[in-house]
């Protein structure tokens, strides 16, 4: 960041906090970084650079301002968001009396729900018929991320260490650097048995990552999705599938067949059940469906 006096100060300080003792990813930190940078250039406006001087007229000013800019719901109140985690930080160091955002909220936009992928649909995807390496890799990559809801950074940082192939479990690190310990269901575990021994023509046992390239190095998250959309067209589907989409598929799947949201939010490994919820509208949905069809009184006539 540039100078600009105390406000300057306290945003860097806010940062390195969120670095060291937040352990936060580099993209989550440029995302802090410029929803706070936005709020520094619109204050400066008022000429105020003491984070003390900020009341909730300013935050609220300021959210409208990015409203009327064309933000949307969901980008406000994750910039609220990066607010309020900023102004708590500076009560908890005593260097500010009230948190202005606290009781600001942004204006509602509509909830995208993620789309997903019928068991079906999964099942002719995982259907490949190839022995190549490359071939039972990705067979591999794509069986974990159904059977264990893996995001794309963690099944791509994933090391041997972190499988138990005995027990059937993955330790992954997620956001935040909590960790968690996720079943792995026995078709992924068959595939993962099978890369494992393809995989020794590839890559040095001594080179600790799960998923590599065929230079022996470990698999980078834009090859991992190219390589998905490539057996989605090779299977006879839309090029649009995606590692994310695998991981909708298995949260809508599991709380489809169990009714456990928290068991969901535990494997997806959220901090707030309330990302959770999303799923329970696909569950309505598809519940709905299955009343239209059979209830006599619901049938639509032909």
């Amino acid at each position: 960041m540039t100078s600009g006096g105390p406000l300057q100060h306290f945003l860097d300080g806010f940062l390195e906090y969120l670095r060291h003792e937040r352990g936060l990813s580099p993209r989550t930190l440029t995302a802090y970084q410029r929803d706070l940078e936005q709020l520094q250039a619109f204050l400066a406006n008022d000429d105020i650079s003491d984070p003390a001087r900020v009341t909730e007229h300013h935050v609220r000013a300021f959210v409208a301002r990015r409203h009327r800019q064309g933000q949307s719901g969901k980008s406000l109140q994750r910039l609220l968001s990066s607010v309020r985690g900023f102004f708590r930080w500076l009560l908890r160091e005593g260097k500010a009396e009230q948190n202005p955002a606290a009781a600001v909220r942004a204006p509602r936009s509509g909830r995208h729900l993620p789309a997903t992928l019928d068991a079906d649909t999964i099942d002719r995807l995982l259907d490949i018929r190839d022995d190549s390496p490359l071939a039972v890799r990705d067979k591999a990559i794509m069986e974990l991320f159904y059977s264990s809801g893996l995001r794309l950074s963690e099944l791509a940082s994933l090391e041997w260490a972190q499988l138990d192939l005995s027990s059937g479990m993955v330790r992954v690190k997620g956001k935040g650097n909590r960790s968690r310990i996720v079943p792995v269901g026995r078709k992924a575990l068959e595939a993962l048995h099978e890369w494992r021994k393809a995989r020794a023509g590839m890559a040095d046992l001594s080179e600790p990552a799960v998923f590599v390239s065929n230079r022996g190095k470990p698999i980078s998250p834009r090859n991992i999705q190219a390589r998905i959309r490539h057996w989605a067209v090779q299977q006879g589907l839309p090029s649009s599938v995606h590692p994310h989409l695998l991981r909708h598929s298995f949260a809508s799947h599991v709380l489809e067949s169990s009714g456990d949201l928290r068991a969901v939010q535990e494997l997806l490994g959220h901090a707030d059940i309330s990302t959770t919820q999303v799923y329970t509208h696909l569950d309505f949905q598809h519940l709905a469906k299955v009343y239209d069809r059979a209830h006599p009184r619901a049938k639509k006539k032909n």
